[in-house]
């Protein structure tokens, strides 16, 4: 038995999400666990569970996802995993590294900090394949204006404004490493970094900043809004397509949720 660590790719146009899901009303819903899993089942001729650094919600992509699963077969050479579960394993998905971790190592609970980066377009007409993976602005918004609104996002904080109905996480507190805006060629690009994160909550933190900005609003009215932890004094949540999970850190300092 080894425990194995992945770090995967996606697109999640196609995906409700990370996570597995019972079958709605609609019928069966296609997610990135339950494929991911379906492939290690044919490796190993036996169900393995796949656990997943973390959730991403439907629409949301993953330049790197931290995958671990136990093994039952110990003759299989690590690097041997990449292109055998990549053969079985739909375009969308790729296994992009593999290799093997202590036992108990696990990729959620190990994890010590996860980063974002969310695109937007800020020139005339994107091209057709930026679509997919961008929030089209069609402006370039007051750099230092944003970047101000994002310094109050530092430290242990109290994130009940920008937490979605339905979450379920018993403290809205976390800890931000950073956040900041940036300029890419004709994109915009926000990152952000905590030990964990609130169900939608980086892209509530863009689609207010992004308000604001446009409406006017000084850098300190951020930090009122921030400070009154009142979800309904958010702006409205920036869509799904321009987010991607970019980084997952295991050797910084375990802060829990």
């Amino acid at each position: 038995m080894r425990t194995i660590l992945l770090t995967i790719s996606y697109d999640g146009t196609d995906f409700c999400g990370w996570q597995k899901q019972k079958e709605t009303i609609t019928g069966k819903v296609r997610t990135v666990q339950e494929e991911l899993e379906k492939a290690l089942e044919i490796v190993h001729k036996t169900p393995v569970q796949a656990c997943g650094s973390g959730r991403t919600d439907s629409g949301v992509h993953a330049s790197f996802q931290a995958v671990t699963f136990i093994s039952p077969i110990d003759t299989i050479p690590v690097e041997k995993y990449i292109p055998a579960i990549n053969s079985l394993l739909p375009h969308d998905i790729r296994v992009m590294t593999a290799e093997i971790k202590p036992d108990g190592f696990h990729a959620r609970f190990n994890a010590t900090s996860r980063s974002y980066r969310y695109f937007m377009w800020i020139g005339e007409t994107p091209p057709a394949k930026e679509m997919r993976y961008i929030w089209p602005l069609f402006r370039k918004p007051d750099l230092d204006k944003l970047n101000a609104m994002a310094s109050y996002l530092k430290g242990e904080i109290d994130c009940t404004t920008f937490s979605a109905a339905g979450d379920k996480s018993l403290s809205k507190c976390r800890y931000l490493e950073k956040a900041e805006f940036y300029l890419q060629g004709e994109k915009l690009v926000f990152e952000i970094e905590a030990n964990a994160f609130l169900w939608k909550m980086v892209r509530s933190i863009t689609g207010t900043i992004i308000h604001l900005e446009k409406a006017g609003y000084p850098p300190e009215y951020f930090k009122e809004i921030l400070d009154k932890k009142d979800r309904k004094l958010a702006g409205p949540t920036a869509p799904s397509q321009g987010l991607f999970l970019h980084q997952v850190k295991f050797d910084g300092i375990r802060r829990a949720p």
